[in-house]
């Protein structure tokens, strides 16, 4: 058996060497000066975060991510080289080449297409965030650490932006839920848990499940290995005019 406090230094020694190993790399990638110093020095505080690289362009962030390997890659919606879709271009490039990275693309634009064509391909492992609302750390770090961990985030105002944009026709897809299985999908639009559907329906939250598995099984999404189902669901409620 160790000595009396043998023990503690050296497994706080262990501990914190695993705990900087384990550390979420992340590579940003922004052309706006101050923007790219802002979000740089939120990474920098967080403890469980790492910035290994930062980027001014396409190319050179997809150098960045063959050269770091990151965890996470926070980018910039449009930079050079031709400032019309970069953030987009990267994480296809990713889903493609590294599927594991998560990515987190920062945007002005609210119009629901661009978060739909991030998404079009799955939505693990993607956040669209609009830059006039990571204000704080907060916010960005908690999406930094879902999509590392295979989540996704998509600001609220993108949301209610895809809710005006309906255009009031039904899908055929939505047209084989029930009433029931309707109106649990459009409290999931509204962000709302599982508990917080059931307080609302007046149901309970077994119920709740049940219809939700129903809802992916009519969408087609039972099978979809690599992509949040539930976002997935809400992106078919919103756009289908429902």
């Amino acid at each position: 058996m160790a000595r009396p406090g043998a023990s503690t230094t050296g497994w706080d020694a262990t501990h914190y060497r695993r705990a900087a190993v384990e550390k979420i790399r992340v590579v940003l990638a922004e052309d706006n000066a101050l923007l790219r110093e802002g979000v740089s020095r939120l990474v920098a505080t967080q403890d469980d975060l790492e910035l290994v690289g930062v980027a001014t362009d396409l190319p050179s962030l997809l150098a960045l991510i063959q050269e770091h390997n990151p965890d996470v890659v926070i980018t910039d919606i449009r930079m050079p080289p031709s400032g019309t879709d970069e953030g987009i271009q990267a994480a296809t490039w990713l889903r493609q080449n590294r599927p594991e990275v998560g990515v987190v693309v920062l945007s002005q634009y609210t119009a629901p297409a661009y978060a739909l064509a991030l998404l079009e391909e799955g939505s693990a492992g993607r956040a669209y965030l609009l830059k006039e609302r990571v204000a704080g750390v907060g916010e960005l770090a908690r999406a930094i650490r879902a999509v590392a961990g295979g989540g996704s985030v998509i600001d609220p105002l993108v949301v209610d932006e895809l809710v005006r944009a309906r255009s009031g026709r039904r899908s055929s897809d939505l047209s084989w839920l029930t009433p029931r299985e309707t109106s649990i999908l459009s409290e999931m639009a509204q962000g709302k848990s599982n508990a917080a559907i059931a307080a609302t329906l007046e149901v309970s939250e077994r119920a709740v499940e049940k219809h939700i598995n129903s809802i992916f099984s009519k969408l087609a999404l039972s099978e979809e290995k690599d992509v949040n189902r539930r976002v997935k669901a809400v992106l078919v409620f919103l756009t289908s005019g429902a």
